[in-house]
């Protein structure tokens, strides 16, 4: 299978209609969105973005009901009521709100969710630890890598607002293994990088970011995973 990625988008509504231009031009089977959909530098005040963005994610979605859809820790901190870097006091209403017409939208809304996984590659905000999967699911599900993802795709705040967890956890950063490497290819946004890359089993892809000045920090290319060859390219 052949997928889109949509990384990190943190307002920028322009990443969706790209998208849809790609979807027409190298017609991939569906696309996966690593969401961050709100929130950037110093436009906390720019409610009028964060309605832009929400809209465009929400068409897009119409126009694509397949796409499988990442939660991020920039998502939680308002259906939390959590703070992070960039949070909009004049925001939260309308994040959520258009966070649910987003999930109403969807066929079915697991599509919105922390983990999704196509074929052996799996797709999340910030990537699985295997630490974490053998801290909080059950030794008994270990082995069962769907059983696994249902289980944290369950879990609330309690679980998920800490590092380890799949919408804050960096592996780019950290040595520790990767659930079931030797299965599994992850792809995951979240730390923002210079470029597609891939290391291992982990594919890092948020290369729409940008530094406090507004300068992106990555090349801006969509990722386009084979999910069978485990093979990716990079598109404009």
């Amino acid at each position: 299978m052949k997928v889109l990625v949509i990384p990190d988008v943190h307002l920028k509504p322009w990443m969706f209609q790209r998208a849809s231009e790609l979807m027409k031009e190298i017609k991939p089977d569906r696309a996966v969105c690593l969401m961050d959909i709100a929130d950037d530098w110093r436009q906390q005040f720019n409610l009028d973005l964060y309605v832009q963005t929400y809209d465009a994610t929400i068409a897009f979605a119409k126009e694509y009901p397949e796409t499988l859809w990442c939660y991020g820790n920039h998502d939680f901190c308002y259906l939390w009521n959590q703070r992070e870097t960039g949070y909009s006091k004049i925001a939260p209403w309308t994040v959520c709100e258009k966070l649910r017409v987003l999930r109403e939208s969807l066929p079915d809304e697991r599509q919105l969710a922390y983990l999704h996984r196509i074929n052996n590659v799996l797709f999340s905000h910030g990537g699985l630890a295997d630490a974490f999967v053998r801290r909080y699911v059950p030794a008994s599900k270990y082995n069962n890598i769907d059983t696994v993802i249902d289980t944290i795709n369950g879990f609330g705040c309690g679980e998920m607002w800490q590092d380890a967890s799949p919408i804050w956890y960096r592996p780019q950063y950290y040595e520790g293994r990767l659930y079931k490497p030797r299965k599994l290819l992850q792809v995951v946004g979240h730390t923002p990088v210079d470029r597609i890359s891939r290391k291992g089993n982990l594919i890092s892809c948020d290369v729409f970011s940008t530094d406090s000045s507004g300068e992106p920090i990555g090349t801006q290319e969509f990722p386009v995973i084979n999910t069978d060859a485990w093979e990716y390219f990079g598109v404009r």
